[in-house]
């Protein structure tokens, strides 16, 4: 009894530190995993960079930072070889990228918008919820956002500001804050702002609430009927709408508000599809990619969500567990 004991503790040790991928079926991801991403992600990504690299140690994470759209046509217009995109708008993925270059759109976090600044900034110590719309209009204040037909922040920041008019009841007030803000002041995605502040050549610009917290960021906080960030005020969002370039040059879109929900999806004939299921699998993962998120100032959805169950059924067999279909 002794010696079988002995024998089947040996087994379990073995077996806990082989590869789990040895122990699931299937082979262990190795070479190049190419991700194109969100700007506003950049940081949650390093860690889970990290993370993933040192559990599968063959595997290079080679990631690139932009605007969702940006992301997107990297792939659509310049046909850049790529593994899984990561867009801050889920719809990026529906309108750019569905059913060409993808048959899956999972939906993993959710975000808010809100005004940031330093101590450097003009008015940083008058500037609060009630006023901030005041202090955007002083001609001596520098604010800025991102390119609304790049980066779903920069569509978004828009509509925020268009809700604002309706939520204060200040007539013309969007065409007002949007003729004090000077084209100049438009870059290409979210993050760039951030060392504008930084430096102080801008005084505020508009970020999410989880690139505010990574970066220890000031930030105003806006209502929750304005701030896109809770999905109860889906009916007020998409009063906004910006039009924004579509699919083809020349062609436009319009979005409507709606609150911020990310998407993440592994390209058609992706170069290395294996690594890309074993992402994902850790980023859906409650205690790995969705815990870095919610660490993070991010509220992870857990599970993620699919919007139907022929697309649930479509994903690879080790990530369906991890979502659930959800509209």
């Amino acid at each position: 009894m002794k010696k079988t004991a002995t024998i089947t503790i040996l087994v379990f040790a073995a077996l806990s530190i082989l590869p789990w991928s040895l122990c699931n079926g299937f082979a262990e991801p190795s070479g190049n995993l190419v991700i194109f991403h969100a700007g506003s992600l950049a940081l949650p990504f390093e860690t889970m960079e990290k993370a993933f690299e040192a559990k599968y140690p063959k595997v290079d994470v080679l990631r690139e930072a932009g605007g969702s759209q940006q992301c997107a046509r990297k792939v659509t217009d310049l046909k850049k070889p790529c593994d899984i995109i990561v867009s801050a708008d889920y719809k990026v993925i529906d309108k750019l990228l569905i059913p060409e270059y993808a048959d899956m759109n999972i939906r993993f976090a959710t975000n808010q918008i809100v005004l940031c600044y330093t101590d450097k900034s003009r008015y940083a110590n008058d500037i609060n919820a009630e006023n901030w719309y005041d202090i955007l209009l002083k001609k001596d204040v520098v604010w800025g956002h991102s390119d609304p037909d790049l980066d779903p922040c920069g569509y978004r920041s828009l509509m925020v500001l268009q809700l604002a008019e309706k939520h204060y009841q200040v007539d013309g007030l969007y065409e007002k804050m949007i003729a004090n803000r000077p084209k100049e002041n438009i870059r290409p995605k979210s993050v760039e702002l951030i060392s504008l502040l930084q430096t102080g050549n801008m005084d505020y610009a508009w970020e999410y609430l989880s690139v505010a917290v990574q970066h220890e960021l000031n930030y105003i906080a806006l209502p929750d009927e304005i701030n896109l960030g809770n999905y109860r005020y889906d009916h007020l969002y998409q009063q906004a709408v910006v039009k924004v370039t579509g699919k083809e040059p020349g062609q436009f879109m319009n979005i409507k508000g709606e609150s911020v929900t990310y998407g993440t999806c592994i390209i058609k004939n992706a170069p290395n599809a294996e690594a890309a299921i074993a992402f994902l699998e850790y980023l859906l993962n409650p205690e790995g990619g969705l815990k870095i998120l919610k660490e993070m100032g991010q509220p992870p959805f857990v599970p993620g969500r699919v919007p139907t169950q022929t697309m649930q059924d479509q994903l690879p067999k080790r990530l369906q567990p991890l979502v659930e279909v959800k509209l």
